[in-house]
């Protein structure tokens, strides 16, 4: 107990040395006023932009640039795979894959127009059907049928989920529709006679 008020008064002492005075005599202390800035910090963010690397149910599908929040992405989103912080990189390289499957679209678009205007200046496919009474002709041309023709005078393969006819049942001129592409529709006529 001794020596701890042998050190306080120690202490003590050369404190109030440091301030200029000695520890047996009255001391006078400047007093000098400081004034303190304190410095506001900025608030944590509480939002995160993402983009998701896979449908993720109530949120949005994959590829899709988000806000979340910052727990909901540190707890559930990243530790699962599903999402990814957008960095500036990112950006740039979807901008770049954005690009290249747009010109890919056009690519395909333009093929589509190009054969479209290639049955269109084909001119009237002949379909042979065996003859009834008057115009009647025995069955009906289906799509199949108009696939068939193409194949053997174009050399193209052409889906037939595509085509769309009308009910063909008697001889005469028709025009059917080929779905090559959402945009690209070609119209070709047909003529159906009996042998």
């Amino acid at each position: 107990m001794a020596s701890t008020a042998s050190t306080l008064s120690w202490t003590s002492s050369s404190l109030f040395q440091s301030f200029g005075g000695n520890a047996n005599g009255p001391t006078k202390l400047s007093v000098r006023r400081t004034s303190m800035v304190i410095l506001a910090q900025k608030k944590a963010k509480k939002t995160r932009t993402i983009i998701l690397k896979e449908d993720v149910a109530d949120l949005g599908k994959q590829g899709q640039l988000l806000n979340v929040k910052a727990g909901y992405y540190r707890n559930f989103l990243h530790p699962l795979g599903k999402a990814q912080i957008v960095t500036p990189l990112l950006l740039k390289e979807m901008k770049i894959e954005e690009e290249r499957i747009e010109a890919e679209k056009k690519r395909v678009k333009d093929e589509a127009e190009q054969l479209a205007l290639i049955f269109e200046t084909v001119g009237a496919f002949k379909v042979k059907r065996k003859g009834g009474k008057g115009k009647q002709i025995f069955g009906t041309v289906t799509a199949q049928d108009l696939v068939d023709i193409i194949k053997a005078q174009l050399q193209r393969d052409v889906d037939k989920r595509i085509v769309s006819l009308p009910e063909i049942r008697e001889t005469g001129e028709y025009i059917a529709e080929l779905k090559l592409h959402p945009e690209v529709t070609a119209r070709v006529r047909l003529n159906v006679y009996a042998n």
